[in-house]
């Protein structure tokens, strides 16, 4: 049996679509439909993995720390005692240890190695879709995200959601493996401008903070959070050239989708 965790999220659905036509195939979430199995993440209790052979563990989503690294615990001692053979784990891009976030991705990897699983890690770089939400023109059509002169080695959704699809499908190739997944060509602020056909004026970090930590605009781990990703993009550290051997393409076996038209299409359909 193949489980996979987070399937109602945005790239739970797109490996969900990969792998409909599998007869094994259970889709965990939090609120489960019928024929799904419930799987929360902050209730350790109720976590229940019998029967699965192969866990594509999606990671928890965002939070603080502690609590991102309680989900995760929780996920992988119960797939421990459940007897899981093969777990999953989408992580973060070696590249992205500046963000704040990177914390929580390292610790599960660690995690994962001491733990009595057989394991893959998938290091997918951040999506071209999440830079949508990030470096989408404000009301006066003009991109002020604080990006600098710096660039993203983005990726498309789908492209990651492919090679987990491929991994988890038959992970026995992969096991004790990480692997890095970032795009090939990493995009700047001003090509992101130029794809919607928009002025691209970034603003200063300390104004995109001021204007994220309004009421009501984000949660308060998620400032840090978005300034960290902002000012690692600007330093250059994310631009891919860091990872050392990119897997994307190798585990996709075809040409990456461009990543600058999966931002635009989320910008342009964001804004439909």
């Amino acid at each position: 049996m193949l489980m996979i965790t987070g399937a109602t999220g945005a790239l739970g659905r797109l490996v969900t679509a990969r792998l409909a036509d599998r007869d094994d195939l259970v889709l965990g979430t939090r609120h489960p439909a019928p024929g799904e199995r419930r799987v929360d993440f902050d209730d350790p209790a109720a976590l229940d993995f019998t029967g699965v052979d192969t866990l594509l563990m999606i990671s928890a989503g965002a939070a603080e720390d502690d609590v991102v690294i309680a989900r995760h615990d929780a996920a992988i001692t119960a797939a421990e005692k459940a007897g899981v053979r093969h777990l999953v784990y989408t992580s973060l891009s070696g590249d992205g240890d500046h963000l704040t976030y990177a914390l929580a991705h390292r610790w599960t990897e660690r995690r994962l190695r001491a733990s009595s699983l057989e394991w893959t890690v998938l290091r997918n770089g951040l999506y071209a879709e999440f830079l949508a939400a990030i470096a989408a023109p404000g009301p006066d059509g003009t991109i002020t995200a604080p990006l600098g002169t710096g660039r993203l080695a983005a990726v498309a959704r789908e492209d990651l959601a492919e090679v987990a699809a491929r991994v988890a499908a038959a992970p026995a190739g992969h096991a004790g493996r990480t692997y890095e997944l970032v795009g090939e060509r990493a995009l700047s602020g001003a090509e992101l401008a130029a794809a919607l056909g928009v002025p691209y004026e970034p603003a200063t970090l300390a104004a995109t903070r001021a204007a994220f930590s309004g009421e009501g605009r984000a949660q308060p781990f998620q400032v840090p959070m978005l300034l960290s990703t902002y000012g690692a993009i600007t330093g250059g550290f994310l631009d891919g050239a860091s990872v050392g051997r990119n897997d994307l393409r190798t585990l996709l076996t075809h040409e990456p989708r461009p990543a600058i038209e999966a931002y635009a299409r989320a910008v342009r359909g964001a804004a439909a």
